[in-house]
């Protein structure tokens, strides 16, 4: 579960500066930005709702697992959409109806740290609260914010080398909460990525089969472009993320942009990190 351990890494060292622009960045930490944990939410090294979403979608990937091995029938979408109402719970959010959630005895739910309130985007809190399930096929608003793209890496974790799954997953994972193409795709896409990384693939042979996989699609130009503009921006322009024109990251594709700009200039999990979250 490396690449969840890795998002996690990241997203403590962002939640001291999530939200703040990259002037407030360097006028807290000097010319060099946050390069270490700082207090955030009461603590040094607290997580936010993105890691706390992460591992419910594994929790909800792991039990929908479980029940087909044993023969159950299982939606694995249902599966999902169960674990993030009851990720909703811990935000001291009422589920939208009477056994929303069901398998309400998740160990998830034992963590206290995962209790904690942090700053979830309005699209994830209110799909979760509408009572209904986003799917691609009946999209649940037209939101491609970057919520639905932060959760996928375990869809890529459980594909058991199978991208079209990988992408399937991702895709389904997102959707309950993002009905945007660009929102889905995007995380379908990453999803594609973290499973070829876990076969063993270099990073840029991964992105060829995310940007491959999303060439099947309809409605991926936006994505696909954002894609190609980190390859080349990597490839010919090499410097600071605030160089690349990328954007800031609030939308999936661009939040997908940076993270491969970012591996792609540095190959090096410490470097890469804290160039995406001084950005």
């Amino acid at each position: 579960m490396g690449f969840d351990l890795g998002g996690a890494v990241g997203d403590a060292l962002g939640a001291a500066v999530e939200f703040h622009s990259r002037e407030e960045i360097v006028s807290a930490f000097g010319d060099g930005g946050i390069r270490d944990f700082a207090p955030a939410y009461g603590r040094r090294g607290a997580i936010t709702d993105d890691t706390q979403m992460t591992l419910f979608t594994a929790e909800g990937l792991i039990r929908a697992a479980n029940q087909s091995a044993e023969g159950v029938p299982c939606d694995t979408a249902v599966s999902l959409h169960s674990a993030y109402l009851r990720w909703l719970t811990t935000q001291d959010e009422r589920p939208p109806s009477p056994g929303a959630g069901e398998g309400s005895d998740g160990w998830l739910l034992e963590v206290s740290d995962l209790h904690a309130q942090r700053a979830p985007g309005f699209s994830c809190l209110s799909a979760l609260q509408s009572g209904r399930m986003g799917t691609r096929d009946a999209p649940i608003n037209n939101s491609k914010g970057c919520g639905g793209l932060m959760r996928a890496a375990p869809a890529g974790l459980v594909s058991a080398g199978n991208p079209d799954r990988a992408f399937h997953l991702g895709c389904e994972a997102a959707a309950i909460t993002h009905g945007h193409p660009t929102g889905y795709l995007s995380a379908g896409a990453f999803a594609v990525i973290v499973d070829r990384l876990a076969a063993g693939v270099s990073v840029s042979t991964a992105i060829e089969a995310g940007r491959e996989r999303l060439r099947r699609e309809p409605e991926a130009e936006e994505t696909l472009a954002a894609i190609d503009a980190a390859l080349e921006k990597a490839e010919s322009a090499p410097g600071a993320v605030e160089d690349a024109g990328l954007g800031e990251g609030w939308v999936a594709e661009e939040a997908l942009a940076i993270a491969l700009y970012c591996i792609l200039l540095d190959n090096d999990f410490e470097t890469a990190v804290i160039r995406a979250v001084n950005h």
